[in-house]
């Protein structure tokens, strides 16, 4: 386990990169015969993944039934999916062939977010390396990282952009925030 780093901290990583969240809802408990494999097969996988750093995945932060995911690019994303030699697309396979005509027994779901360089934001405090900070870098919130808008980037935009002169239109101009 990672040290707790009594500080404030802000993520970077390096150039664009993918968040893929993934979960799954239990509908029926008591079918256990559906929802265990599905469960037990995300650990496998994310050790899989932990043990080849060339495959583009980046890290990865687990809460229950949600795992968040943090990949290079799409591309290494799906050549992982789609891979025959690693333990997803048999899993996948198995889970659609398992579930048949019942999904309303467990369910799957995930989103994903393709992420372009410099354009996120991560703040942590008190915290040991974790989520994006585990797989990019953590740096001191200091300077323009103080505040959220300065380490999402968009603290020179806002001041690049034009002021607007009708009293409705009128546009909130930046200021100094205070610390998360």
């Amino acid at each position: 386990m990672d040290p707790i780093i009594p500080a404030r901290m802000a993520a970077e990583i390096e150039g664009d990169f993918v968040v893929f969240v993934i979960g799954m809802r239990i509908n029926k408990p008591w079918k256990l015969h559906k929802w265990i494999p599905t469960f037990l097969g995300m650990p496998r996988m994310l050790k899989e993944l932990n043990k080849q750093p060339e495959s583009g995945f980046l890290g990865s932060i687990s809460s229950g039934l949600l795992v968040v995911q943090y990949w290079r690019s799409f591309d290494d994303l799906e050549r992982y999916a789609r891979s025959h030699d690693q333990l997803h697309w048999p899993a996948w396979v198995a889970f659609n062939r398992r579930i048949g005509r019942s999904r309303g027994d467990v369910g799957i779901w995930h989103e994903t977010y393709m992420v372009r360089a410099g354009e996120y934001e991560a703040i942590y405090s008190g915290m040991p390396r974790t989520g994006l900070g585990r797989a990019g870098k953590l740096v001191p919130a200091t300077g323009r990282k103080e505040s959220a808008r300065g380490r999402s980037g968009r603290e020179m935009a806002a001041r690049m952009r034009p002021t607007r002169t009708s009293a409705a239109d009128q546009e909130v101009r930046p200021t100094k925030e205070a610390p998360l």
